[in-house]
C-alpha cells in the first residue's frame, strides 16, 4: 500500500510537472481559410457567394480573437498559385477583396485591430493598391489585435525573394543567422504562429509561411470555412492548450 501511495504521489508530481509545460493560450494565430467553393457548390450557389460567405466567416473569426485576447492572426486569402483559376472567379475575388477593405475592416479597425497585407500587390490595379495602403496607413497604431492578410503570397516565392534581396543587399555569409534571414521576409514584425488552423478536412500546408511555421502546432478542420464560427476557435484553441510545444527538446 506504501508503495502504491508513493508511485501514486509520483504520477501526480510528473503530471503538474507536466502541466507547467502545457501552453496557457495560444496568442499568434494562423488559418488557412479553405472551402469556399465547395460551400458554395453544396448549397447550389455560384462560387462568388462562397468566397462572400468566407469573408463574414473572417469577420466573426476576428472578433473572437479579440474576446480570446489572440494578439495575431494571419489568414491567407489569395496565393500566387490562385492566379490560374477561371478569369470570372478571379475578378469577383478581386471585387470581394475591395468592399471587405471598404466595410468590415474599417468596423474592425475600430475595434483596435491593425490590418497588414502581406505578399505582391503589382498585379492587381492601381485602385486596390491604394485601398491596401490606405488601410495599413489608417489602422498602424492600432495594438489590440494584428490581422496579417496573405495576398498574392506564396511561402516558396517569399522565402527566394528574401535569398535574393540579403544577395543584393551584400549580407557577408558569416553573419547570416536565422535572425538576419527573418529581416528579408515580407513581414519580419509577424510573429511566428503558435497554432495554424485549416478548415474543410485538407491535411496539408499549401505553401502558406513556410518558414514561419518551423515549430507550430496544426489543427486540421472538417468544417468549411463558411461554416467555421466561434465555437469552433474557441475549441481549436482549447486543444491546443493540451499540447506540449518542446521546440525539438524534450
Amino acid at each position: 500500500m506504501l508503495g502504491l501511495r508513493i508511485r501514486l504521489r509520483a504520477l501526480r508530481a510528473l503530471s503538474l510537472a507536466r502541466e507547467k509545460e502545457l501552453p496557457t493560450s495560444a496568442r499568434s494565430l494562423a488559418i488557412i481559410m479553405d472551402g469556399n467553393g465547395r460551400w458554395a457548390r453544396r448549397h447550389g450557389l455560384p462560387v462568388a457567394s462562397g468566397h462572400r460567405a468566407g469573408t463574414r466567416a473572417l469577420r466573426r473569426t476576428v472578433e473572437t480573437c479579440i474576446e480570446l485576447d489572440v494578439r495575431s492572426l494571419a489568414v491567407f486569402a489569395f496565393s500566387t498559385e490562385n492566379w490560374s483559376r477561371p478569369k470570372d472567379e478571379i475578378d469577383a475575388l478581386m471585387m470581394i477583396l475591395a468592399e471587405t477593405i471598404e466595410k468590415e475592416l474599417p468596423d474592425l479597425a475600430e475595434q483596435g485591430v491593425r490590418t497588414r497585407f502581406v505578399g505582391r500587390r503589382d498585379r492587381v490595379g492601381d485602385d486596390l493598391q491604394r485601398a491596401m495602403e490606405k488601410i495599413e496607413s489608417a489602422t498602424a497604431l492600432n495594438k489590440r489585435l494584428d490581422l496579417w492578410i496573405a495576398f498574392d503570397y506564396g511561402g516558396r516565392t517569399e522565402l527566394v525573394d528574401a535569398a535574393r534581396h540579403m544577395l543584393e543587399a551584400g549580407v557577408d555569409p558569416n553573419k547570416l543567422d536565422e535572425e538576419v534571414f527573418t529581416s528579408f521576409l515580407c513581414a519580419p514584425e509577424m510573429p511566428d504562429p503558435d497554432l495554424l488552423i485549416r478548415t474543410s478536412g485538407e491535411s496539408r500546408i499549401s505553401n502558406f509561411l513556410l518558414w514561419q511555421i518551423a515549430y507550430t502546432e496544426l489543427a486540421f478542420v472538417e468544417k468549411l470555412w463558411p461554416e467555421f464560427g466561434p465555437a469552433d476557435l474557441r475549441a481549436a484553441l482549447q486543444a491546443y492548450t493540451r499540447r506540449r510545444r518542446r521546440f525539438g527538446g524534450r
